[in-house]
């Protein structure tokens, strides 16, 4: 096992970025920049043994910074927050004190703002511990950044091991009562996207998902049985989806409100018998097939489009904050916000 660093690139402001890779004995590699602590790409093997870039991204930095990709943000790879997912109106409640942030998606708030966690320079601590390799980044966001309370420090932990468990640790500590809501917005396309994922099969361990309306919650949890929604079962993500104007986009309750690490489910494609199987300590699962994702013209080849990968984002619920009924995502002085999720390639 090893873990290596390169330069990135630099920001338009001129800050080094630097790329890490994470490489187990099995040929499995995760590339992570520093920025926004973003996975750039997963190299893992078929079960021919041949080993194929299974996430969107890009190869340079320059492309996470261009207007083309930044003009229909689909977030590649990058850690979300302080907020993942929705805030009805941008507004929510804290001891009676009303908290707004910035309406950058419809009438609403969306993955912490204009200028979250994914486009942030994260402090970078590489480390090797006895069968795993590992990347620690850090990152301070002030009190009063994008509208959210208190000074937080935050961490995310990337540790690579040879069963092929890429394991994403979170941590964070306020001096002031805050929400926080903490999620990796990896894209997976296991055919290394000759195809989209209209073929890829999922099963998800969730009999409900959080009933919304225009992707906002009711607050009411819902069954899934006898719906399109219902993955219970392993099946193809195209087999309902022609019922649906934008795909999959929606949060699956896993009945974890312990916070155990439990299992969430299961992606996998017949052709290359790559599979991913999730863990996590999360209470939910956001599926998002992608419908929204631009098509980019990448040094003269057109690349991505509609359902080219599907997120599979563990996280808690979205509009947590105003609805007293799901699982909190309020942090205050003296605790400490910890979440883990597993993701673990292998072959069928």
């Amino acid at each position: 096992m090893k873990i290596t660093s390169k330069t990135f690139g630099k920001t338009k402001d001129g800050q080094e970025v630097s790329l890490f890779s994470l490489e187990n004995d099995k040929h499995v590699c995760i590339n992570i920049s520093n920025y926004g602590a973003l996975i750039t790409s997963v190299f893992t093997p078929d079960k021919d043994g041949k080993t194929e870039n299974i996430v969107c991204g890009f190869e340079k930095l320059d492309d996470y910074l261009s207007e083309a990709y930044l003009g229909s943000y689909p977030y590649f790879g990058c850690i979300i927050g302080r907020f993942g997912n929705r805030i009805a109106n941008g507004k929510y409640t804290i001891d009676g004190v009303e908290y707004s942030g910035a309406i950058n998606n419809g009438p609403n708030h969306l993955h912490g703002g204009l200028i979250g966690f994914d486009r942030k320079i994260w402090e970078a601590e590489m480390f090797e511990i006895t069968g795993k390799v590992g990347l620690k980044l850090s990152y301070l966001s002030p009190d009063g950044e994008e509208g959210y309370p208190g000074n937080l420090k935050v961490s995310c932990t990337y540790t690579l091991d040879n069963e092929g468990k890429l394991e994403i640790s979170y941590e964070a500590e306020t001096d002031k009562k805050t929400i926080v809501n903490l999620t990796n917005h990896s894209y997976f396309n296991l055919t290394s996207g000759k195809e989209n994922i209209l073929n890829h099969d999922l099963e998800l361990n969730a009999k409900q998902i959080t009933e919304a309306v225009d992707m906002i919650p009711t607050g009411n949890i819902v069954p899934v049985e006898g719906t399109v929604f219902d993955f219970t079962k392993t099946k193809k993500l195209g087999k309902d989806i022609a019922g649906l104007a934008d795909g999959y986009d929606l949060n699956y309750v896993l009945g974890n409100e312990q916070g155990k690490l439990v299992y969430a489910g299961c992606l996998s494609e017949e052709k290359s018998g790559r599979s991913v199987k999730v863990y996590t300590t999360q209470p939910g699962i956001q599926l998002y097939t992608g419908y929204w994702i631009p098509e980019l013209t990448i040094d003269g080849v057109k690349k991505f489009g509609s359902y080219a990968g599907v997120a599979l984002e563990t996280q808690h619920y979205p509009d947590s904050p105003n609805h007293p009924n799901f699982p909190t995502t309020e942090l205050a002085p003296g605790e400490k916000y910890q979440q883990s999720t597993i993701y673990q390639f292998g072959t069928l």
